[in-house]
């Protein structure tokens, strides 16, 4: 039997107009990290470093670098009306994701309730599964309030009753009272909960592409393997960096990644260029 390798088809444009031109059921696994309407211009700057003792960054074994500025991305995240904006993108959504598949929403606590009432109306409220925390710790703290550190990722299925969710693919991690358990349940390590920690991307690490809004792969790469099979089809349609994509591509995954910002699809090819290789 021969094996198909994995794809990837980047599509620059509007993805309302994009979602409309799938065929129904065609994904297996949808992914979205919409701008989360902070009501602010978001802005990353992009920096590499250079091996020099006279520097002014010290690394690993006291080697001295030296920082140079890239420029900087940056794109406006307000809406007048962000529900508006949103609905219409989720019932193509759900309408192209196949009967057995799942759709992720990645907001913040700005709009995550507000996001809810609406996936509850366009999927249905027993179609909701999880509302997973991914926690971080990095970053400002802030003197007035608690620091806010964690995302909101909702979970929908298409049939509650019959969905892709391959437990054995799950990730482990260390317990954290590892003396409550046996030497050999510690030594294996426990399944993730609903609350997920993970670092967020260094802003120095090879990871780093100097999108604005880049998420993790660790992040991506638990979705992707536990609620997906091999050979699926993943789709991302506000695809910023393409992090979905290079998960999709390193566990043998296709997948499909829209947006409508230029630099964003140039980013992607870089990236899906690299991974290719």
């Amino acid at each position: 039997m021969s094996v198909v390798s994995p794809t990837v088809e980047i599509i620059h444009g509007d993805n309302l107009e994009v979602l409309r031109t799938f065929e129904d059921a065609s994904f297996d696994l949808i992914y979205i990290d919409p701008p989360f309407n902070t009501g602010r211009v978001q802005t990353r700057p992009r920096l590499k470093t250079v091996r020099d003792e006279e520097g002014d960054r010290t690394g690993f074994k006291g080697q001295r670098f030296r920082t140079e500025s890239l420029g900087s991305q940056q794109f406006a995240d307000a809406f007048d009306d962000y529900l508006a904006f949103l609905e219409p993108r989720f019932v193509e959504a759900r309408r192209v994701l196949a009967a057995d598949g799942s759709f992720f929403l990645h907001i913040d606590y700005r709009e995550v309730h507000y996001s809810k009432v609406l996936l509850d109306k366009v999927f249905g409220r027993e179609c909701f599964m999880n509302e997973i925390v991914w926690a971080y710790d990095y970053g400002a703290r802030s003197k007035t309030k608690w620091p806010s550190k964690h995302d909101n990722i909702l979970w929908y299925v298409r049939d509650p009753a019959h969905y892709t969710f391959n437990y054995d693919e799950m990730d482990r991690i260390p317990y954290m009272a590892p003396g409550l358990v046996t030497p050999e349940k510690a030594a294996l390590g426990k399944t993730p909960t609903d609350v997920w920690w993970h670092t967020i991307v260094s802003p120095t690490g090879s990871e780093k592409t100097g999108w604005p809004t880049q998420k993790p792969l660790g992040v991506l790469d638990r979705i992707v393997k536990v609620h997906s099979k091999p050979g699926g089809r993943v789709l991302d349609f506000f695809a910023g960096s393409g992090t979905t994509g290079v998960s999709a591509l390193r566990n043998g995954r296709s997948a499909v990644l829209v947006d409508s910002d230029a630099e964003a699809v140039a980013v992607m090819r870089r990236r899906m260029k690299n991974e290719l290789r």
